[in-house]
């Protein structure tokens, strides 16, 4: 792999061109379609993705690049990038600033490289295996709060996807046990997570390009990403990001032995 230092300025770089490609159009109510799977797609989201696909063709010619909006190019290459050109797209068709652009730069099942740009907000986080995490340029921590009942927690919605019920019920005991619960979703909730503000991060489903970016964003913070089952992998179809002293109590109350 080309040095870690240069692929985690690359990956923000491409996040943050594809970012204020989406800036451009925020607040100015471009027309919303519907996607095969009911959820909405704008000219913000396509036109962002081709940014971003056109600056990594130029660059990395021989690379995957696993995109939401324009699918997969070289899904076999050995190194993949993968593109949210809007993660939070109901938000910022809302005029919601809580939406960013997500880049994750993965070898083989290692995700190494994330960054994660909201560009409403002019907040960049982004992180490498081994390089730290960074955002807005100075390096960033979880916190350090042990106890439930001082936690913030917090989901995209809950109202969650058919297919796994169980999983409100393990929202409802970690929300009834810390001291506040609060849907500030999408990528917005993990930014909280790595920069302390938070303590816990849930999303019952996700596809891989919203998720990858944050195993090292939250990983390099100190913190602990896994999937629902509790694999520490960012392309588990979904989430749980914690500080590191409430890592076992959140994903044991998540649980749905319990």
């Amino acid at each position: 792999m080309t040095d870690v230092a240069s692929m985690l300025e690359a990956a923000s770089e491409v996040a943050k061109l594809a970012g204020d490609v989406a800036l451009s159009y925020f607040g100015k109510s471009p027309k919303v379609e519907q996607k095969a799977d009911g959820s909405p797609v704008t000219i913000a989201d396509r036109s962002a993705e081709d940014a971003a696909r056109e600056w990594i063709e130029r660059r990395f010619p021989t690379d995957g690049i696993m995109g939401e909006e324009r699918g997969h190019t070289r899904p076999n290459a050995a190194r993949r990038w993968y593109i949210d050109p809007i993660d939070g797209t109901k938000s910022f068709i809302h005029g919601v600033p809580l939406w960013g652009t997500l880049i994750a730069v993965a070898e083989s099942e290692s995700d190494l490289v994330g960054a994660a740009y909201f560009p409403a907000l002019g907040d960049t986080i982004a992180a490498a295996i081994g390089a730290g995490s960074w955002w807005n340029g100075a390096r960033c921590a979880v916190s350090n709060v042990s106890t439930m009942a001082d936690a913030l927690v917090l989901t995209t919605g809950v109202r969650f996807a058919a297919a796994v019920p169980d999983r409100r019920a393990g929202w409802e005991r970690l929300a009834d046990r810390a001291a506040l619960g609060r849907t500030w979703g999408d990528c917005y909730g993990y930014l909280l997570v790595a920069t302390g503000r938070a303590e816990v991060m849930v999303d019952a489903t996700m596809s891989d390009w919203d998720s990858a970016a944050f195993l090292p964003i939250i990983t390099e913070a100190g913190g602990v990403f896994t999937d629902w089952s509790g694999r520490e992998t960012g392309f588990g179809k979904s989430a749980i990001a914690t500080n590191r002293a409430l890592a076992a109590e959140a994903r044991e109350l998540l649980s749905s032995a319990i």
